[in-house]
């Protein structure tokens, strides 16, 4: 199924002939590169983008993720705390690690040359309201590694703009996944995006996988396998309607829940009621698909599903908690889109930047104005 972009414009043909020519294709392969702040690893993924007239479809060619060292955990976890030449060095470092890391995965899937890299980078610093926003890993390092066109630091412009720099996956749900009513991320933190009076909207609906695995972890394991530990608990009314009253949940959209709000806010909840691990993952589950069903009140043309990705979505038992309250259809795509929807989306953000394409959406992110954002190589 096609969907169509929005804002298309045209850029000054000043860029390499790699990119100008990408201008006259109509089907584009596309390496995808995602690092999340759970350091479990690096998303790549390779995709065939196809444009007909305004409108786009894509076919995921392979994906993967390739787990970091120990070296590499630790060289991010200590990332924020080097001196601004020391993480410097470790930018060109981690740059021409990701280099590495798409020529081994090209490699090992045989596949074919692709037209550019999208790195989105690992995120060490992100200060909106300071003007200032870095994710590791040059551009220019990834480019000379590979020999290929490298757009990244898609970010920037954005808060340059007086925007939050994120999120940014919403316009590639509009884009790649718009037939369904509502884009549902069940991550670290819960988070949605639909249209709403002609306009794409995002915003965190509450803590999710970061509080599940905090709990899980106590228990011996990353995370809690499709819920079970939680259906065996207890739910715990009084604790539940405190989390329901979290401040939070009453500011309008939109709105973004940071990790330091989840520790600090959420989390003491929890720890000061002195209940079991597996009471805490039953309660806060109840918690999630209450505050989940409320947002879902709110889409429009409910009829047509949301799609679910993220960890969260192998949840069955937060599915049937959600269900309980909810009737909105909850559509689960296959395994590759559940765990690499972000990576594919950050392909295409890289695409448009190439191609002169609006790739991040003021209504979403509070800038000045919609924009074409990434450093191109």
């Amino acid at each position: 199924m096609f969907f169509s972009v929005p804002n298309a414009r045209n850029l000054h043909h000043s860029f390499a002939p790699e990119i100008m020519a990408l201008h006259s294709q109509k089907k584009y392969t596309v390496v995808g590169l995602m690092s999340g702040t759970s350091l479990d690893g690096l998303d790549c993924c390779c995709v065939e983008f196809t444009q007909v007239d305004s409108a786009w479809s894509y076919q995921l060619l392979a994906a993967e993720t390739l787990p970091y060292t120990a070296f590499w955990q630790n060289e991010l976890v200590q990332a924020e705390h080097l001196s601004g030449r020391a993480l410097m060095r470790l930018h060109s470092a981690y740059g021409h690690y990701l280099g590495a890391c798409v020529q081994q995965f090209l490699q090992r899937y045989q596949l074919p040359s692709p037209a550019l890299i999208a790195s989105h980078g690992h995120t060490i610093f992100h200060e909106p309201q300071h003007a200032m926003t870095f994710q590791l890993g040059s551009g220019a390092a990834i480019a000379a590694q590979t020999n290929l066109p490298v757009v990244s630091d898609f970010r920037s412009l954005d808060v340059a703009l007086g925007g939050q720099g994120a999120p940014l996956v919403p316009i590639g749900d509009q884009i790649l996944f718009g037939d369904y009513a509502a884009c549902l991320n069940l991550g670290g933190i819960a988070n949605i995006s639909f249209q709403y009076n002609q306009k794409r909207i995002a915003f965190d609906c509450c803590a999710c996988n970061m509080i599940l695995n905090y709990y899980s972890e106590k228990l011996g394991q990353p995370f809690d396998a499709a819920g079970a530990w939680a259906r065996e608990g207890n739910l715990h009314e009084n604790m539940l309607q405190q989390l329901q009253g979290v401040p939070y949940y009453a500011k309008p959209f939109p709105k973004s829940l940071g990790k330091e709000n989840v520790w600090t806010e959420i989390l003491p909840l929890l720890e000061d009621a002195n209940i079991s691990e597996r009471d805490c993952l039953r309660t806060f589950t109840e918690h999630i698909a209450l505050q989940l069903a409320h947002v879902f009140q709110q889409i429009p043309n409910p009829e047509k599903g949301v799609l679910m990705t993220g960890g969260g979505a192998y949840n069955t038992f937060l599915r049937e908690r959600l269900h309980l309250h909810s009737n909105v259809k909850q559509i689960i795509p296959a395994k590759q889109t559940i765990e690499f929807k972000e990576a594919l989306i950050f392909a295409w953000l890289g695409l448009a930047r190439t191609l002169g394409l609006t790739n991040t959406l003021s209504s979403v992110t509070g800038a000045r104005n919609d924009s074409s954002g990434g450093a191109m190589y």
